[in-house]
């Protein structure tokens, strides 16, 4: 197996002739939970989405476990999923219904429906449509539709948007045991950055479209002492974080 899950190298990507994604160069070991900073606007959402395959680069090469998005997309596809931007669903329908159409939909076994809508807290939602559903439920729907088809790279662009500090809580402890016990490669975004660092192994920032920084957390921790949101207002600000 690839020791990278993810490997992007000179990419560009425009839109009406502006650079979005500036000759950008990214790794991802696989098997671990990688943290994707930046400020609004920066091209966190973009890259996702390139490495979703609902944009296609400009040019450079995009690996996903050694295998190229443009030549190998609906293979690659297979085994990805995600929750980016504001997640679509059957409003008519129950989260039961809705995980079934997913799983229809990719044409994999997954994980059981029941058992999911157990990981992600909603087991109580019985026959409920989904358009009763408050920000927070439909945020775990969302997420449980993520992985329900058991990827091995999971793309979550601000996942905890709309839950509360126990839900937040929860879905930390989510994510890790996806990535501890089940081999899933976690590619996450979130402006609550104290979060990221309870559960990520490395972590890349992104400015105006160039990754600028990546490291792992015990290199964030050597030389940001007070954590994960000094070493990236530093980055921000034009400061050093090279010891």
């Amino acid at each position: 197996m690839n020791s990278f899950a993810v490997k992007i190298d000179k990419l560009v990507k425009t839109f009406a002739g502006s650079e979005v994604i500036k000759g950008s160069a990214m790794t991802v070991k696989a098997n671990t939970i990688y943290g994707f900073l930046g400020a609004n606007g920066a091209g966190k959402t973009t890259v996702f989405k390139i490495l979703s395959g609902l944009l296609v680069p400009t040019s450079g090469k995009v690996e996903i476990f050694g295998m190229d998005i443009t030549e190998n997309r609906e293979l690659i596809l297979k085994n990805i999923g995600t929750l980016i931007e504001v997640p679509v669903f059957y409003e008519h329908l129950s989260a039961t219904e809705n995980l079934k159409f997913h799983l229809a939909y990719m044409n994999v076994e997954g994980f059981g429906v029941s058992e999911v809508l157990e990981m992600v807290g909603l087991t109580q939602t019985g026959d409920q449509p989904v358009s009763k559903f408050s920000l927070g439920m439909r945020q775990r729907l969302a997420i449980a539709r993520s992985f329900i088809h058991k990827p091995k790279l999971l793309i979550l662009d601000e996942p905890v948007n709309g839950l509360d500090p126990l839900g937040i809580q929860e879905m930390r402890v989510l994510f890790k045991n996806l990535s501890k016990n089940y081999g899933m490669t976690i590619l996450i975004s979130s402006h609550i950055l104290s979060e990221l660092e309870h559960i990520v192994d490395s972590i890349g920032v992104i400015v105006n479209g160039v990754v600028v920084e990546e490291a792992l957390l015990e290199e964030v921790k050597t030389k940001s002492p007070k954590g994960l949101e000094e070493y990236f207002f530093k980055i921000m600000s034009g400061g050093k974080v090279c010891v």
